[in-house]
């Protein structure tokens, strides 16, 4: 139900954590992958373990235009595109007093108009090949309201009312178009944090209901069940992948 033979998938923010994951798992059920990202070594190493002739292709999606300039460079080396998985972002962690203009523009050029300018590039070419799955990652920021990151809880609010607004205009066309909202994830973005603030670990497990930080590998089998047939009749979904973060309690850890 999960292979994806003959299928084209492109990974934005491909060269680590959750993207890099991703690629891998799109990867081992069949899938050509194209990575994009900043740091080309980082995409070479990945590639390098792929078996499905991976495309690289470097990109920053800060400048204006960025996303329809990928969605272009994309459709000049493959012939058309099944799966998007819009990974790449930047955090932002600024107190309300500290948030500047060019703060904001940053963030939601990124997280936000590049993410959707990509996606619409790429959407005539799913439409020609009788439809796929548009993968948003979100943030369990704009579930729950975090501190000092209103901005980038801005950007993942839109990102999911987007999600939900192309299912109903794709929909008609078998695009699939739904949200991931991953959690507390041990990426290289809190690996520092992790290794040198005492008790972290523990102090933000005890807030989650499964009592265990995630992995790049947790978000990516949500990914490839939304990239394939398993999930052939869900669209416009935005979906907590958090251990129960977000949306549920956290028992006292049990002490055996």
């Amino acid at each position: 139900m999960t292979e994806l033979n003959g299928k084209i998938a492109v990974v934005t923010g491909a060269s680590r954590g959750i993207g890099e994951a991703s690629a891998r798992a799109l990867d081992d059920a069949g899938a050509r992958v194209v990575l994009t990202g900043r740091t080309v070594s980082d995409l070479e190493r990945v590639a390098a373990d792929l078996a499905n002739n991976p495309v690289i292709l470097e990109a920053d999606l800060a400048p204006p235009r960025a996303g329809t300039d990928l969605a272009e460079r994309v459709l000049a080396v493959v012939e058309g595109v099944d799966i998007l998985v819009n990974n790449a972002g930047i955090p932002m962690r600024r107190k309300p007093e500290e948030l500047t203009e060019e703060d904001f523009d940053l963030v939601f050029s990124i997280n936000v108009r590049s993410l959707l300018m990509l996606t619409l590039g790429l959407g005539p070419s799913m439409i020609e090949r009788g439809g796929g799955s548009v993968i948003n990652i979100s943030s369990i920021a704009s579930l729950r309201g975090p501190l000092g990151r209103v901005a980038y809880a801005g950007t993942k609010g839109a990102v999911d009312a987007m999600t939900r607004a192309l299912a109903t205009d794709w929909g008609s066309h078998g695009i699939r178009v739904n949200s991931l909202c991953p959690g507390l994830i041990a990426t290289a973005i809190w690996e520092s944090d992790r290794q040198n603030i005492p008790g972290l670990i523990e102090r933000l497990e005890d807030n989650i209901a499964l009592k265990r930080w995630g992995y790049g590998d947790d978000v990516a089998d949500v990914v490839l069940f939304f990239a394939s047939d398993a999930s052939r009749y869900v669209t416009g979904e935005v979906v907590a992948v958090d251990g129960g973060m977000a949306r549920v309690g956290a028992a006292p850890r049990r002490r055996d």
